[in-house]
This record gives structure tokens, C-alpha cells and sequence, in this order.
């Protein structure tokens, strides 16, 4: 099961205009282990087609864990 457990250094360096299409970029950065599976941090990157800055740079904290009772 996995479990968004939130984010860590959300920043907007950038606006985002309207209309822009967007890109997604997400690396692995780190996964520890905690009771009963893992911690995944993952550093995403938004970029727009209008190049420069990303319009937002944050890492999400997952937690996977395997075995959950009903």
C-alpha cells in the first residue's frame, strides 16, 4: 500500500502563464526503511514551454508498506 505521507520544499521560483503546457521531471533521492516497508523522497520538477525557471520545485515523501491488516 502506498501512502503520500506530504511534501518537503515546496517552491514557486516562477509563474505559470496561462495557456503554457507543462513538463513533469520526478528522481528518485532517497529511500530508507521504517517499520513494516520504505520511505521514498522523490524531487519533482514543473517546467513551462516558456523555458527559464521552473514554475515548481518540491520533494514528495511516499511511505510503502506491505503486509497491512483488515
Amino acid at each position: 500500500m502506498g501512502v503520500n505521507y506530504g511534501l518537503n520544499r515546496v517552491r514557486f521560483p516562477a509563474p505559470l502563464r496561462v495557456g503554457s503546457a507543462v513538463r513533469v521531471t520526478a528522481t528518485l533521492a532517497e529511500v530508507s526503511p521504517v517499520d513494516g516497508g520504505v520511505q521514498v523522497v522523490t524531487a519533482v520538477t514543473v517546467d513551462s514551454d516558456a523555458g527559464g525557471k521552473p514554475v515548481c520545485v518540491a520533494e514528495t515523501v511516499s511511505r510503502l508498506v506491505r503486509g497491512v491488516a483488515r
